[in-house]
């Protein structure tokens, strides 16, 4: 699936749990940027430390 840049996808955590998640493209190529529309927090996939995955669009 191609992500596009501000759109929001729904994630399944590897815990189940589902989630909300704005797409905020990638910094050089590397990781890309989230928001999770619950916490309003930004981080990028290089931080995350459990497993995901992307169901579709929200």
């Amino acid at each position: 699936m191609e992500l596009k840049l501000g759109r929001v996808y729904r994630i399944e955590l590897c815990s189940g749990e589902l989630r909300c998640w704005r797409y905020l493209g990638s910094a050089g190529g590397e990781f890309a940027w989230w928001r999770d529309e619950e916490t309003g927090l930004e981080f990028s996939e290089a931080s995350l430390l459990y497993a995901w995955q992307v169901v579709g669009e929200a």
